[in-house]
Order: C-alpha cells, then sequence, then structure tokens
C-alpha cells in the first residue's frame, strides 16, 4: 500500500537541479545553437537572455504558483484553484501536450543513443553525403530507431518509479553536473582548434545591423519553449516544492542555468564549425548530419580524438534529452497516479507504454508510410507541429490570464513571499507583466509561427 503522503524534493538544491534539468533539454543542445547562427550569433544571444527575463521567468514563476499552491498535479491544479470551472481545461491542455511531446520526443533520444554507438564504432567517419546518407537510412529504418527509443523510455521509467526524492531528485543530481562536465571538456576542445576565434568572436561580439523582427521573434519562441512552459511540468515539479522554497529566486537560478547551457553549446559548436568552414545556421541537421562531419574535420590529425569528442557530444546530448523526458514522463505519471487513484508504479507502466506506442508511429512515419501522414506530413512533424505551434502558445497564454486574472492577488502575494516571511518587491512587476506583457509575447510568438506576422 502506498504512503497518501505527498512527496516532495529532499533538499534545495535538489529542486533546481531537477527543475533545471526540465528545462535543459535538446532545445538548448540542439534547437539553440542553430537558431543563433541563422539569426546573427551574439546580438540573437543577448536578446535571449532579454526575452528569458521578460517572458521566461515570469512565466515559470506563474506555473510555479499554481503547482505549489494545490499541490497537485498539473490538471487537477488549475481545477482545484477554479473550483471546477472551464479553467480546468488548461490543466488538461498541458498534460495531453506534455505526453504528445513526450512520444516523439523520446524518438529523436534514441537518435542520441544511435550515434553515441556509431561514434564509438567509427560508422560516423566519412565525407558529407556519407554522413548525410547514414542519417537518412537510420531515421527511417522501421526498427533500428524504435529500439533505442525503447530504451530510452526503459531508462526513463527506471527512474520515474523510484520516486521524487529517490527517483527524479537523485538522478538530476547526478546527471546535471555530469552534463556541465561533458559541455566544459568540448568547449575547451573546440575553443584549442586552429581559427576557432572567429566562432568565438561571431558568438560573443553583436552585430545590431542584424536586428530585425524575425530574430526578436525567434528569440522569443526560443525562449518560451526551451524552459519547458505550458507543458505540465514545471507545475507538477512545483507541487513538490516545500513552503519555504523561494519561488523568484528558484525561477531565476534555473533561467541562469538554461541560459548558461544553451551559450556553452554555442561555445561548443561555434568555434568547432568555423575552423571547418562549415555554417552554423545549418537548421535542425546541424547535429546529426552537419557536427559528425565537422568532428571528422576537425581533428583529422588526431581521428580518435575526433572520435571521443563525437562521443561525449552525443553522451551530452542524451543526458539533456533524458532530464527533460523525466520531467514529461513524471507529469503524466502525477496525473493517472492522483486522478485514477492508481500506484504510481502502475502509472508509470501505463504512460511509458502509451508513449512508446507514440514514439513508434511517429518513428515509423519517417519511413514514408502512407498510413502514418496526415495533411502531406509524417505524423512526427504532425505532433511536432500541434504540440509547438499550437497547444503550447494557447497553455502559455491563457496560463498568464489564470495567473493574471483569475487568481486572487493575496494568493499570488502568499507564495511570492511564502506567507510574508519574505520581502518581495516583484508583486507589482509580476502582476503587470503575467497580465499584459507576457500574454502579448506570447501572442506574437503564436501569428509568428503560423505566418501571419
Amino acid at each position: 500500500m502506498e504512503s497518501t503522503q505527498r512527496a516532495n524534493f529532499g533538499s534545495r538544491l535538489g529542486i533546481i537541479l531537477a527543475t533545471a534539468g526540465s528545462a535543459v533539454g535538446l532545445g538548448n543542445v540542439w534547437r539553440f545553437p542553430y537558431m543563433a547562427g541563422q539569426n546573427g550569433g551574439a546580438v540573437f544571444i543577448l536578446i535571449y537572455v532579454g526575452c528569458v527575463l521578460l517572458l521566461g521567468i515570469p512565466c515559470m514563476v506563474s506555473e510555479f504558483i499554481i503547482g505549489r499552491r494545490a499541490q497537485a498535479n498539473t490538471a487537477r491544479a488549475y481545477s482545484k484553484l477554479s473550483n471546477g470551472t472551464a479553467w480546468k481545461w488548461v490543466g488538461y491542455l498541458g498534460i495531453l501536450t506534455g505526453f504528445i511531446i513526450m512520444g516523439y520526443y523520446a524518438v529523436v533520444s534514441g537518435w542520441c543513443l544511435e550515434y553515441i554507438y556509431a561514434s564509438l564504432m567509427g560508422h560516423l567517419q566519412g565525407d558529407t553525403d556519407y554522413v548525410q546518407d547514414y542519417f537518412e537510412r537510420f531515421s527511417t529504418n522501421p526498427w533500428k530507431p524504435i529500439v533505442w527509443m525503447l530504451l530510452f523510455f526503459g531508462i526513463t521509467h527506471w527512474v520515474i518509479v523510484r520516486g521524487v526524492e529517490k527517483g527524479i531528485e537523485k538522478a538530476a543530481k547526478l546527471l546535471m553536473p555530469t552534463l556541465f562536465i561533458l559541455l566544459l571538456i568540448i568547449v575547451v576542445a573546440a575553443c584549442s582548434l586552429p581559427g576557432a576565434d572567429k566562432g568565438v568572436k561571431y558568438l560573443l561580439h553583436p552585430d545590431f545591423s542584424k536586428v530585425t523582427s524575425d530574430v526578436f521573434l525567434g528569440a522569443l519562441g526560443q525562449s518560451f519553449y526551451s524552459l519547458s512552459i505550458a507543458m505540465g511540468c514545471l507545475c507538477t515539479y512545483a507541487s513538490y516544492f516545500g513552503p519555504k522554497t523561494d519561488l523568484t529566486r528558484c525561477a531565476m537560478q534555473i533561467s541562469l542555468i538554461d541560459c548558461l547551457v544553451a551559450i556553452l553549446a554555442g561555445l561548443m559548436i561555434f568555434p568547432a564549425a568555423f575552423s571547418v568552414g562549415v555554417n552554423p545556421g545549418s537548421g535542425p541537421s546541424l547535429v546529426f548530419i552537419t557536427l559528425p562531419n565537422v568532428f571528422n574535420q576537425a581533428f583529422s590529425a588526431v581521428p580518435w580524438l575526433g572520435t571521443l569528442i563525437a562521443f561525449l557530444f552525443y553522451a551530452l546530448l542524451s543526458l539533456a534529452a533524458l532530464t527533460s523526458l523525466m520531467s514529461l514522463h513524471e507529469a503524466s505519471t502525477a496525473f493517472l497516479h492522483e486522478e485514477m487513484k492508481v500506484t504510481r508504479y502502475r502509472g508509470a507502466a501505463v504512460v511509458s507504454a502509451i508513449g512508446a506506442v507514440i514514439g513508434v508511429v511517429s518513428s515509423l512515419s519517417l519511413g514514408g508510410y502512407d498510413a502514418l501522414q496526415l495533411f502531406d506530413m509524417s505524423l512526427f512533424d504532425v505532433f511536432d507541429f500541434v504540440t509547438g505551434q499550437i497547444f503550447l502558445p494557447i497553455g502559455g497564454f491563457f496560463t498568464c490570464l489564470f495567473v493574471g486574472w483569475y487568481l486572487p492577488k493575496r494568493i499570488i502575494h502568499d507564495e511570492l513571499t511564502n506567507g510574508g516571511t519574505l520581502r518581495s518587491r516583484i508583486f507589482r512587476p509580476f502582476l503587470f507583466s503575467v497580465r499584459y506583457v507576457c500574454p502579448l509575447c506570447i501572442l506574437l510568438i503564436f501569428l509568428h509561427q503560423l505566418g501571419i506576422i
């Protein structure tokens, strides 16, 4: 018989590392570098940091307030604080969004494991055409990606069933420091390459002539997605926070870690890319097609070092993916555990099983099966579009309205000050931000992604 007492993180460090792990994922190590490469490098980073302050932190604090106040999974939290009114559907949308993302995110996570193996076996050594062909053959294979995806789900499931403190928190305390160590090793190696200074300069010296509305909106969107907003993760994790956790400070520290990882990822990729004359703005193919070629060329004089760096890079990518997948899994597991009254173990098993099914059809859809295509897109791309372009902005928009306009001010003030035990000067600026600034920013992201502006 499981204890009915709600789980909590065991330490402040555990809160920071676990929640930062939710935010730090493929969006930081994969998406951020090519987004920066396509949008002016250093100037994109400056705007991105500003957008994290403007949009990311207030949205994160909003989810923290909801989760800790309700002490419940995301769906129940909105229902509980709104007395079962229509606002509860914002919580259900968050659970649905995170669940779908988890399914296809695991496919990409599995690709990372394949590339760990391939780098060790020397399968990534060859010219650009060979590396591109290798990725296309692997990603469209009917069974190889599925095997790696299931393995990744198995690792995630093992962490989740061990619970909040002994599973998620303990894993985060191991994974996040390891992630930083790997990052630093690869950054040092990349910055030691001939001509790497051009990449460092591109990353750290802003050219304000490149600032456009597209650059600003791109940075705004990246700040929203890289912090795992509106996926149900932050709200669920916040329900495990203790009453003495400073929500504002916690959000700022997590955002700092998120920005630091993103910048280090740039320092890892840009110097190596510039060293061999490769465009760091190569798009989504950067990680799985462009970078193996970069590693091959950059370390051609010492092939074993290139193999080692490639191995470390994909190990880093796998760790980043795992910390995020853990939070997505936990959001759904907590929902089933609390709403369906099943044990945590059974809830996690159901989430893993259904998530694996979504992962299987997502992976198979990349192989060109007509039955797994919709609107001339693979189901993988459909899931990505629906969640990223529609569900996340809608969820974030209504979360801000819920906190800014529906929740009583006394609840917000109480949560920001921990019942009056903390001094908080941000109450009024925070309220203004979630009422006006954040909804407007999210609306701009939504319209930009749909090509309306």
